[in-house]
């Protein structure tokens, strides 16, 4: 993936930055920002990407012809396994409401 190049911002423009950062939320003045209220075309991650970690793995084969049949056209086999996964994660972390139960 291409990665952009941005600009170094001015003096000035940090200065802006770090001024709001240090006031409370209720004091920042969002008047001129347009509320956005139609999300149907977001696209979620789009700027997010997480670090990847390159490793070795054994899989049975059958497992990985799976996923390879079962791959739509414009995505690896590997990016399916990888959010197979994260799903089972997400599934098996214990939440606080969890842990108040043991």
């Amino acid at each position: 993936m291409k990665k952009g190049s941005s600009d170094r911002l001015t003096p000035t423009q940090q200065a802006e930055i770090e001024a709001l950062a240090a006031l409370p939320d209720d004091q920042i003045d969002t008047r001129d920002m347009l509320e956005v209220r139609d999300w149907s075309g977001a696209r979620r991650g789009l700027f997010f990407r997480p670090i990847k970690q390159q490793l070795t793995l054994r899989i049975d084969a059958d497992v990985i012809a799976w996923f390879k049949r079962h791959t739509p056209n414009g995505e690896g086999y590997q990016t399916r396994i990888n959010r197979a996964l994260r799903e089972y994660v997400e599934q098996h972390t214990s939440t606080p409401s969890d842990s108040d139960r043991s």
